[in-house]
């Protein structure tokens, strides 16, 4: 059995992975100022599959409910989504990129992956891939 004097906080796989995501987020920020890397999930994820439910648009954005709720309240107050009511059923609410989503999501996609690419760049493309390969096992 071990004991407090085995643990050692820059061995845990959370403090490494908080501190790769600041690295990530800090790379994020300075290149893409006008949203958050959630809001700008949400805008890639429309970008992807069209105007979805935002109950579906959090699953698929791995976004508890109200999470979500709160990443499109902030993107439709910046005009990035629009959230119409589903005809099928008023409580429901459709989510769509507006037009400056759309254009927003066109104009910083390669910015994003130069991003991406960015937070591995200490990596080869080898490890890169090896390393995106373990953490999708985790998830």
């Amino acid at each position: 059995m071990s004991d407090a004097k085995d643990y050692h906080l820059d061995d845990q796989i959370g403090y490494i992975l908080r501190r790769v995501t600041q690295r990530h987020l800090s790379i994020f920020a300075a290149a893409i100022p006008e949203v958050t890397t959630t809001q700008f999930a949400v805008l890639a994820r429309l970008a992807e599959i069209g105007p979805v439910s935002q109950n579906h648009l959090g699953r698929a954005t791995a976004m508890d409910a109200a999470t979500i709720k709160g990443v499109v309240d902030r993107l439709a107050r910046l005009g990035l989504v629009a959230t119409t009511a589903d005809p099928a059923d008023r409580r429901r609410l459709t989510v769509s990129l507006t037009e400056a989503g759309t254009e927003l999501f066109a104009a910083r996609a390669a910015t994003a992956l130069q991003i991406s690419a960015d937070t591995v760049s200490p990596l080869s493309v080898a490890e890169a891939q090896a390393l995106k390969a373990l953490l999708l096992r985790l998830t």
